[in-house]
């Protein structure tokens, strides 16, 4: 069930539509200027045709890739099994996760449409803080998101995303918990290799 709720509204909130008027200060503000720069890219008309649909989706990529720090969404979803990774390890599981992610998640980029987004509240603790933001849909109904971001040279970096209570580095941490109990790190890099080019065959054999 988590999984699901990951598949469906994940998606979402890569492709928001509307923005409501923006509450709190730079945090907020940066969470919106992507999430801004996301939606300039879905009504280009230059990137409407099928054809272009993976274009789109690599430029998606590259925003998310500005705001989403994907070294401290790994930590933190290894958990425990962080610490023993070799230096080697970690550089292959960060760029690996971080695509399957992508992939995962940008795969049905232009599937929603319509969706209305407010900026609910702003907490700041030292470095770290939370943006808490309502997605409204015509599907699902009103959608509790929190944004969980770290403070790294100025600039506001996601390392959780919590979708109704259910935490996105916890789902995998638990996934990741389970396959690490019974194997090793390099077992872990090769399922995810196995599962990063599976989805690249797919996407280019729909092209």
């Amino acid at each position: 069930m988590v999984k699901v709720l990951f598949n469906i509204m994940l998606p979402l909130l890569m492709t928001l539509v509307f923005s409501a008027p923006v509450f709190g200060g730079a945090p907020t503000d940066q969470v919106k200027g992507t999430t801004d720069k996301i939606l300039a890219i879905l009504t280009d008309p230059a990137l409407k045709a099928p054809e272009m649909i993976e274009e789109k989706k690599r430029m998606i990529r590259k925003v998310v890739d500005e705001r989403f720090d994907w070294t401290a969404i790994s930590r933190r979803a290894l958990g425990r099994h962080w610490k023993k990774m070799t230096t080697d390890e970690k550089k292959a599981f960060v760029p690996l996760f971080g695509q399957m992610l992508e992939q995962t998640y940008l795969s049905r980029v232009g599937e929603y449409s319509g969706e209305r987004v407010s900026y609910e509240d702003e907490k700041v603790d030292g470095t770290y803080g939370v943006v808490k933001v309502k997605i409204t849909s015509d599907t699902h109904g009103v959608i509790s998101v929190k944004y969980r971001v770290w403070n790294k040279k100025d600039e506001w970096l996601i390392y959780d995303i919590s979708i109704e209570g259910v935490s996105l580095v916890n789902n995998y941490r638990s996934q990741f918990n389970t396959i690490l109990m019974k194997s090793t790190p390099s077992d872990l890099i090769k399922k995810l290799e196995e599962k990063v080019k599976s989805e690249t065959v797919k996407t280019v054999g729909n092209n």
